[in-house]
C-alpha cells in the first residue's frame, strides 16, 4: 500500500482526512501520541475539536489512555487491530502496550517526525526494505538486519532499530533519526556499524541525534564516537590483526586458551577501547564484514565533503509531566 492508500483506508473507517493522516503517522512511527501533537499537525488550537477527537478514539476503542505521572497529562495508545489492518500493518509492534518510559521515548520520535514536513518519512520495515532495494544497489544481506533462529526456522528482520528514516524530495539527502537514551554511546556505535553499508550507498546523509534535556551534555561524546567510527578508517594490516584477536578472544570466552598468549595480550592492550568493544559484538553477530568495513574510506570522504554529518536536535517538550524517568526503558 502507498501512503495515500493508507490514508484513504482510514478515512473509509469514518475519520476525516486530517484525522486519518494523523492516525496513520502515529501508527507508523510511535503508536502513541498526545493532544498537542494533533493540534500541531492539524494547525488548530487546543480546544473542543481536540477533546472530541480523542474522546471518540477512546470511546470507540480505537485507543486507550496511559496512566501518567501528572494526572492531567493524557497519553493515548492507538492499538486497534482494525486500524492497523486497514493500513496493511496488522502485526505492527506499535499495537502492543509498552512501559510508560518507553512510550514517552516513542513520543519523542514522533515529535521529530512531525517537526520536519519536508521529508518523506519511512516507518515500517517493509517500506524501508522496499525503498533501499530500489534506491540503491544494496543486497538484502547488506541492509541492517538480525537473524533469529528458534531451532526450527530462521527469521531475518530488517532495520530492527525501528527508527524513522527521512528522504528529501530530490531523493539525495537521507536523515536517520537516533534517540539518545544513554549517557554513553555504546548502543550508538552498534547503530553506526549496522547502518554502515546504507550510509556508504546513499548520496547524502544526516544522522540526527534526538537529545532529551537530561542527555544534552552527552552530545560531545556521541559526536566523538561518530568521528572515531567513521572518520578514522583502519589500515588493512590492523583489520587482519583485529580479526585474529577476535577469533582468539572468542576462544577465551568459551574457556579455551589463545593460540599465542603473548600476541593475544599485546592485541588485548591495543584493542581495548570502546570502538573495538562495539566492533567485537558486531563481529560475533555478523562475522568478518564489520571488521573489513572499518577499512573503507567512504564515510570519511562523505563527511569531509559535507555529504555526511551528525547533528543534535534538542527535545524541549515537557515529557517529565508524563513520565519522570524518560531514558530508562
Amino acid at each position: 500500500m502507498t501512503r495515500t492508500d493508507q490514508f484513504k483506508a482510514v478515512v473509509d473507517l469514518g475519520f476525516t482526512d486530517r484525522q486519518a493522516r494523523f492516525l496513520v503517522t502515529v501508527m507508523l512511527f510511535s503508536g502513541v501520541c498526545v493532544g498537542r501533537q494533533y493540534c500541531a499537525f492539524a494547525g488548530i488550537v487546543r480546544g473542543q475539536k481536540m477533546y472530541d477527537f480523542f474522546s471518540s478514539l477512546v470511546a470507540d476503542r480505537w485507543a486507550t489512555v496511559y496512566t501518567t505521572a501528572h494526572r492531567r497529562a493524557h497519553l493515548y495508545h492507538v492499538h486497534s487491530k482494525r486500524l492497523y489492518a486497514a493500513i496493511g500493518e496488522p502485526h505492527n509492534r506499535h499495537r502492543k502496550p509498552v512501559t510508560l518510559a518507553r512510550a514517552v521515548e516513542r513520543l519523542m520520535v514522533l515529535d521529530a517526525v512531525l517537526a520536519d514536513h519536508r521529508l518523506r518519512w519511512l516507518g515500517s520495515e517493509r517500506e524501508k526494505v522496499e525503498y533501499f532495494k530500489l534506491a540503491t544497489t544494496l543486497r538484502s544481506t547488506e541492509l541492517p538486519h538480525l537473524t533469529f533462529d528458534d531451532g526450527k526456522r530462521k527469521t531475518v528482520r530488517y532495520f530492527t532499530d525501528k527508527l524513522p528514516i527521512g528522504v528529501a524530495a530530490d531523493g539525495r539527502r537521507h536523515v536517520f533519526l537516533y534517540l539518545v537514551n544513554r549517557k554513553t554511546p555504546v548502543d550508538f556505535r552498534a547503530f553506526l556499524h549496522r547502518h554502515g553499508d546504507v550510509l556508504r550507498a546513499v548520496p547524502e546523509w544526516e544522522i540526527r541525534l534526538l537529545m532529551p534535556s537530561h542527555f544534552t551534555t552527552a552530545l560531545d561524546l556521541y559526536e566523538e564516537a561518530a568521528s572515531e567510527e567513521m572518520r578514522r578508517p583502519l589500515r588493512l594490516s590492523q583489520t587482519e590483526e583485529i580479526s585474529w584477536y577476535f577469533t582468539q578472544r572468542s576462544r577465551v570466552d568459551r574457556g579455551a586458551a589463545p593460540e599465542d598468549f603473548g600476541r593475544f595480550r599485546r592485541a588485548e592492550r591495543t584493542f581495548r577501547g570502546p570502538r573495538y568493544q562495539a566492533l567485537y559484538r558486531q563481529w560475533r553477530t555478523h562475522g568478518e564484514w564489520p571488521v573489513q568495513a572499518t577499512a573503507s574510506p567512504v564515510l570519511d570522504d562523505k563527511m569531509s565533503g559535507g555529504r555526511g554529518r551528525v547533528t543534535g536536535l534538542p527535545l524541549t517538550h515537557a515529557y517529565a509531566r508524563i513520565a519522570p524517568m524518560v531514558g530508562s526503558a
